[in-house]
């Protein structure tokens, strides 16, 4: 796992961080950015935040984000798999990245040749099924 400068311990720390972020962002039936991700991380775990200006850096959030689905997938079994990297956007879009939409074609969850109507739904979907998993709306005691 260790790569893009970071050992396997921070990787672990990563996404552990970034998985429960997530899931409390479902919870509450929210998106997140990539910026809010990057500095909440930096802050639950003192590791150093990924700098998006540099390509690499932008390359290791993207690989962060495939072992958090890996890891998730792992905690709580889907068919089809639900991909709780759909919760982060990009700072002013209103989907995914193509990181989003290349993983979710390495998983065989969208045709290799979708739409971009085909993909944007996929998205919806998943955030749809994100919220309903993680009870968002839903009063809790």
């Amino acid at each position: 796992m260790s790569g893009f400068g970071r050992a396997d311990s921070e990787w672990d720390e990563l996404v552990d961080a970034g998985r429960s972020f997530l899931v409390e962002r479902a919870k509450l039936g929210k998106l997140t950015s990539y910026t809010e991700l990057n500095a909440t991380l930096a802050r639950r775990t003192g590791c150093r935040p990924f700098d998006f200006e540099r390509a690499d850096e932008r390359a290791a959030m993207g690989h962060l984000l495939g072992l958090i689905v890996e890891r998730d997938q792992e905690v709580i079994t889907a068919d089809p798999p639900v991909m709780l990297s759909a919760l982060v956007n990009y700072l002013s879009a209103n989907d995914a990245g193509p990181g989003f939409y290349q993983l979710a074609k390495e998983l065989r969850l969208l045709p290799l040749s979708a739409s971009a109507d085909e993909k944007f739904g996929f998205w919806i979907e998943q955030v749809k099924r994100l919220y309903e998993r993680h009870g968002a709306g839903r009063a809790t005691a």
